[in-house]
C-alpha cells in the first residue's frame, strides 16, 4: 500500500493511497466524508439515477484499511451518511458491515453537516475530537492548531510526465490537515479555491492520490507569498 508519512503537532501521520490518515502510535485510522447513501438520497430527491454499489465499495475499501492497519480505534470525520434519512435507509446487509467493522474498536463518530443528528450505530458520537495536541473535527476552524479535518472534499491539478491529471488530495501546513472525500459518490473543490486556500500558510502541501502518493506546493499558495 502507497504512504507518505507526516508530522502535524509533533504526532507522526502516514497518509494512505486510499484517503484514510493512519497514527500507528495511537493505532488510529482517520476517515472522512463517506457519505453513505449517496445514491439513494440522489434517487428520493428526484436526482440524478446512479448504480447503488457506493456503499459496498467504500465499504470495502475501509474493511482493507482496517486489515491493512490493524486500527484500534477509528476516527469518522463527519458526513459519514449522506443525510439522516440515508442513515436510516442503509440496507441491512451494509448495517451488519459497519457493525462488524466496529467489532472489538473504539469508533467515532464526529457529527458532520450532513449527519447532525445522533445516528443509531453503536460508537462515540462527538461534535469533536482531542487527543493530546491534535483536534479531529468536521470543518476547519481559521486559527486552529494541529487541526485534522474534512468536509471539503478537496482535490488539485497538476502537469505529471507532460500530463494534466486532477486527482483527490490531502491539504496540509504546519497548523492543520484536510483529508480527501473517503466516499465513493463524492465531488471536490479545487483546492486553489478562496475557501481553501484561505486556510492554508503559502508553504502549504497537497498530497495527490492515486497509484502513487505525489506531494507538491499547494495549487495557488505560491502566488500568496
Amino acid at each position: 500500500m502507497e504512504r507518505l508519512d507526516l508530522v502535524l503537532a509533533g504526532a507522526r501521520l502516514t497518509a494512505l493511497q486510499s484517503g484514510a490518515l493512519w497514527w500507528e502510535e495511537a493505532r488510529l485510522l482517520c476517515v472522512s466524508d463517506l457519505h453513505l447513501g449517496k445514491s439513494e438520497r440522489l434517487a428520493r430527491r428526484g436526482g440524478s439515477l446512479l448504480p447503488p454499489y457506493e456503499v459496498q465499495e467504500t465499504l470495502s475499501r475501509l474493511e482493507a484499511d482496517i486489515a491493512a492497519t490493524d486500527a484500534r480505534s477509528l476516527v469518522c470525520l463527519g458526513d459519514s451518511f449522506d443525510d439522516t434519512a440515508a442513515a436510516e435507509a442503509l440496507p441491512e446487509t451494509a448495517l451488519a458491515w459497519l457493525t462488524r467493522l466496529q467489532a472489538g474498536r473504539e469508533w467515532f463518530w464526529i457529527a458532520g453537516n450532513h449527519d447532525p443528528a445522533p445516528l443509531t450505530l453503536s460508537g462515540t458520537h462527538l461534535a469533536e475530537l482531542r487527543i493530546g495536541h491534535i483536534v479531529f473535527r468536521h470543518i476547519a476552524v481559521p486559527g486552529a492548531e494541529g487541526e485534522i479535518s474534512g468536509h471539503y472534499h478537496p482535490k488539485a491539478r497538476l502537469n505529471l510526465g507532460g500530463q494534466r491529471i486532477a486527482r483527490p488530495c490531502f491539504l496540509m501546513d504546519r497548523h492543520r490537515l484536510i483529508l480527501p472525500a473517503y466516499g465513493t459518490y463524492t465531488g471536490g473543490l479545487w483546492c486553489d479555491s478562496a475557501p481553501l486556500s484561505e486556510l492554508f500558510d503559502a508553504d502549504a502541501r497537497a498530497i495527490l492520490l492515486g497509484r502513487r502518493l505525489h506531494m507538491v506546493p499547494m495549487p495557488g499558495q505560491r502566488l500568496r507569498r
